[in-house]
């Protein structure tokens, strides 16, 4: 008889979630079925602003609120805004689910994973309707009206 309890799996994510669309909330549901525990992390606003060129339109805080109340994550936390990794080193997910579009900072992500000795799968998830579900253009349609 195996005497040793399974681990549970935990599956991290990142994103801004400004206008948070169902885009969104299939990128969390898909994320969800990989492992047991979905911890979300939401870029900081000076982050947003860093790689965006401008600020989201959405505080960081509503943003927490809007995934939170999906009620699709098990946790949803703030990125750091020194050391975009520590949250990874902190938490050492089993899995790191990208979307089909998550490209800044995950560079080096491998090499960290390795660094670090954490036992990390490095996941992307297919796009949902992207020509539709894309903030960006979901933000220039809000701009228009």
């Amino acid at each position: 008889m195996d005497t040793t309890a399974e681990k549970n799996k935990t599956v991290m994510v990142f994103g801004t979630f400004d206008v948070f669309h169902l885009g969104h909330e299939y990128f969390l549901k898909q994320a969800k079925k990989l492992g047991d525990e979905l911890i979300v992390v939401i870029a900081r606003d000076k982050t947003v602003k860093k790689v965006k060129g401008e600020y989201p339109k959405k505080t960081e805080k509503n943003r927490m609120e809007d995934v939170k109340n999906s009620r699709i994550p098990d946790k949803v936390i703030l990125g750091n805004l020194d050391d975009k990794y520590k949250i990874i080193k902190k938490f050492k997910p089993n899995i790191i689910a990208l979307g089909y579009d998550q490209f800044v900072f995950t560079y080096k992500l491998n090499k960290m994973i390795i660094d670090e000795k954490m036992d990390t799968e490095i996941i992307r998830l297919e796009a949902f309707e992207p020509n539709m579900y894309k903030s960006s253009f979901i933000k220039s349609l809000d701009e228009d009206i």
